[in-house]
């Protein structure tokens, strides 16, 4: 057995992956890290998606006991989607994807802009052994 693995089969990166790799996913528990939202709010935060993406990526994240929905018997119906405790373990990583996609924007933006950015990347790259050639 892999030492960097749980069970028989079971990749925690893999695991990971599968259950917050879905289109809106990270999107969708980003936006419930502070307080629970209606569908059509997350309708208005994530515009691009669908309402059927969006429901069967709320469906897959309530399945995954990340988010809970909670209905309320009134009418019109009300349903709200908020994190479980489970799902608010993912919030240090997603400040930390958040902090280094702020940080490639910026390095992108940088390395698009300066003429010689194929000599910037290459140099910076480093060998395996973990050394610099320059």
């Amino acid at each position: 057995m892999n030492s960097n693995c749980y069970g028989e089969n079971e990749c925690p990166v893999e695991t990971a992956l599968r259950v917050v790799g879905g289109k809106y996913k990270v999107v969708i528990i980003y936006h419930l890290r502070d307080r629970a939202l209606r569908f059509s709010e997350l309708q208005k935060l994530i515009p691009e998606a669908t309402a059927k993406t969006l429901t069967k990526q709320l469906r897959e994240l309530e399945n995954d006991f990340l988010i809970s929905r909670k209905v309320y018997a009134v009418i019109p119906p009300k349903t709200e989607y908020s994190l479980t405790p489970l799902g608010k373990t993912l919030l240090p990583v997603l400040n930390n994807i958040c902090e280094w996609g702020g940080e490639y924007i910026r390095e992108r933006y940088t390395l698009e802009h300066n003429p010689q950015r194929k000599l910037i990347v290459s140099a910076d790259i480093p060998n395996e052994d973990g050394s610099s050639e320059n």
